[in-house]
């Protein structure tokens, strides 16, 4: 059991991965109804920061596969960045060497090297990777879903049998947790600190050693987003004034300008991790399918196409 095209397809959940599934399965033919709790600039993926880079996520070897899926997409959208939010833009991965990955990415990223000593002070991978300014980037995805046929529907669901469609995509990410539900997903707790862009270009991300606390800096559009944390199953949504302070001290760090750069705005988002990604369809006993695709962690950005084709093809009969 499948979909056909002109099927009625109901996609749950309105952040990157129900967004860009729903525009997927719009585009190969099917009619297409995205049900989100919130509209798509108050999701999670709209706190992203969002570098492509598949970060907290797993199964590693299909999340890379799924990474270089939607690099192919992203690099094509980067032709147009004003319109869809995506820039290629250079900077250092902290800690990464070309050893860890030659066997996946190097032959697909032109221009990786080493970082130099003036542009990290440790081991370094500059690379030139798909930044995503998200406030753009969503709205534009939810435009092309629109153009594709597909109707956006602002609606809470506390049972996916509320979902009559032929085919159900539960795109829920944290919400799957109650949905399914699957006490497997957890939120991995991430603030950011939005500044104004005291002249950075560049993006940096670092880890430090001993700590394992990180920091990073992505220049969008206007601004200069500024991170970040990683807490485990931590579902403080309020910013901590504390760890905003921190932030701007580490990557004030790495770049001394960062310091007196006026802030715009806090964030938090809780990223929807498991310990795999939850990609697998699922007959139902009346005979319609429930195809899942969550529990992304903080990569969704990164593997969006590449899970949304996926979905899609699982959705088909």
């Amino acid at each position: 059991m499948g979909t056909e095209l002109g099927d009625e397809v109901v996609v749950i959940g309105g952040g990157v991965i129900g967004l860009t599934t729903a525009v997927v399965l719009a585009e190969r033919g099917s009619r297409v109804r995205l049900w989100t709790r919130d509209p798509v600039e108050r999701t999670t993926s709209a706190v992203a920061g969002a570098l492509w880079w598949p970060y907290r996520i797993e199964p590693v070897a299909s999340a890379r596969r799924w990474a270089l899926d939607s690099l192919g997409v992203y690099e094509e959208l980067a032709q147009r960045p004003e319109r869809t939010g995506v820039r290629m833009v250079e900077g250092v991965l902290g800690e990464t060497d070309l050893d860890e990955v030659d066997g996946w990415a190097a032959a697909r990223l032109p221009g990786l090297r080493a970082s130099t000593a003036r542009e990290y002070g440790g081991t370094g991978l500059w690379a030139r990777l798909p930044l995503i300014d998200m406030s753009t980037h969503l709205p534009w995805l939810r435009e092309r879903l629109l153009s594709a046929g597909g109707v956006v529907e602002t609606r809470a669901v506390d049972d996916l049998a509320q979902a009559r469609a032929p085919v159900v995509v539960n795109c829920t990410g944290l919400g799957a947790r109650d949905l399914v539900p699957d006490p497997s997903v957890r939120p991995v707790r991430g603030q950011l600190v939005v500044v104004e862009n005291p002249g950075v270009r560049t993006w940096l991300v670092s880890t430090d050693p001993v700590s394992g606390e990180m920091a990073y800096f992505f220049p969008q559009p206007g601004r200069l987003v500024l991170g970040g944390t990683a807490e485990e199953d931590s579902w403080a949504a309020e910013p901590d004034p504390a760890v905003a302070e921190a932030i701007v001290r580490r990557c004030a760090a790495l770049r001394p300008e960062i310091a007196g750069a006026r802030v715009l705005e806090h964030r938090v988002g809780l990223r929807p991790a498991r310990d795999t990604v939850r990609l697998e369809r699922e007959p139902l006993p009346d005979g319609r399918l429930l195809v899942h695709n969550y529990g992304h962690g903080g990569g969704g950005v990164t593997v969006a196409w590449g899970c949304a084709r996926t979905a899609s093809e699982l959705a088909c009969r």
